[in-house]
């Protein structure tokens, strides 16, 4: 299995990255949080500009028809600003469970829209008061619900750029889309919150070596202390080992089997763990001020914390490891074993 990302990944997500930066900084957040907003219309319209809403759709919806692997990378970089708008679960796994049920449906002729998701293994749904529509599941189906279809009521949440709602609704106002891959749309959120846990981790570090510098102590840089230096490099080592299971998971997520599942769910726990890691480092460096609203790191612990709990917990995502281990064979000869070549 090649694991090397193409010229046009690299550019997907150096793209990212410039747009994220440059749009999507400490200010911003700040100024949204004070006027109890969390969706930019300008940022979302620039992201919808550069083609990011459109990776995951099938050409023959519209879409450019790319990978997992594409819109992880992308969700990387959305991850390191800690970005508000739901450019990942809406493009990530909305749009696209939304395509494989009806391909032709109108709301996939405006690459703006917005598609929220509400499976059961989530008890409260994420940016459903910005989205043009919310993709519920009840036995296995997916009923289409529209915004004046639903009744929201607001969830308490950590992370004050991640509004969650509870969504009341009625099967006979919904549009029965017929049965979904729910498996799939699960396995898509998963790994896009495990590869924007990588970028909340990056980010978490990079504050820290940044404050670690200018910060002196006795006269010198904190950054210089071996205890300084050991907290940042246990951090930055989480990182370097969950983002070859994050990648590993990108590519064999289209098997849909249980050796796809457990990789999923590995990335899961081990990207958002790296990501709790690196902010807890991060606030530990700060000092005492680490744990104040002015410093911004604690944003990206929230982000981590939250969607730590999204899609799954934990201890969900270990039982379905626990399923691979348990039930199919090990070593080196099976890391990329298939369930029903290899069973």
């Amino acid at each position: 299995m090649d694991f090397t990302l193409t010229d046009e990944q690299q550019m997907f997500a150096d793209t990212a990255r410039t747009l994220l930066g440059d749009t999507c900084t400490p200010e911003h957040w700040r100024k949204l949080m004070e006027q109890g907003q969390a969706f930019d219309a300008s940022r979302w319209a620039q992201i919808v500009e550069n083609g990011f809403t459109l990776l995951l759709l099938p050409e023959a919806a519209g879409g450019l028809g790319l990978s997992e692997l594409d819109l992880a990378l992308i969700a990387i970089e959305a991850g390191y600003v800690a970005l508000p708008e739901p450019l990942v679960e809406s493009a990530g796994v909305g749009a696209p469970l939304l395509a494989s049920l009806a391909p032709d449906h109108p709301l996939l002729t405006d690459p703006a829209t917005i598609i929220a998701v509400a499976p059961p293994i989530n008890p409260v749904v994420a940016n459903a008061d910005v989205a043009a529509a919310i993709l519920i599941e009840q036995d296995g189906h997916a009923y289409l619900c529209a915004p004046e279809t639903v009744t929201l009521t607001p969830a308490e949440t950590i992370d004050p750029l991640r509004r969650l709602f509870r969504v009341e609704w009625d099967e006979a106002r919904a549009e029965d889309l017929g049965p979904a891959n729910w498996d799939l749309a699960l396995d898509r959120a998963s790994l896009f919150a495990a590869a924007q846990g990588l970028g909340l981790a990056q980010r978490s570090v990079d504050l820290a070596v940044a404050y670690a510098k200018d910060r002196t102590q006795f006269g010198k840089p904190i950054g210089s202390y071996q205890a300084v230096k050991h907290h940042l490099a246990s951090a930055q080592t989480a990182i370097e080992f969950a983002r070859p299971v994050v990648l590993a998971a990108a590519a064999d997520i289209e098997h849909g089997d249980l050796q796809a599942r457990a990789r999923v769910s590995h990335a899961k726990i081990v990207a958002l763990e790296a990501a709790e890691k690196a902010a807890r480092a991060s606030i530990q460096v700060h000092g005492a001020m680490g744990y104040s609203w002015e410093v911004d790191v604690h944003l990206f612990l929230k982000r981590a914390l939250a969607l730590k709990a999204a899609w799954g917990t934990p201890a969900y995502h270990r039982n379905r490891i626990a399923t691979r281990v348990f039930t199919q064979p090990l070593g080196a000869d099976q890391t990329f074993a298939r369930e029903t070549e290899h069973a």
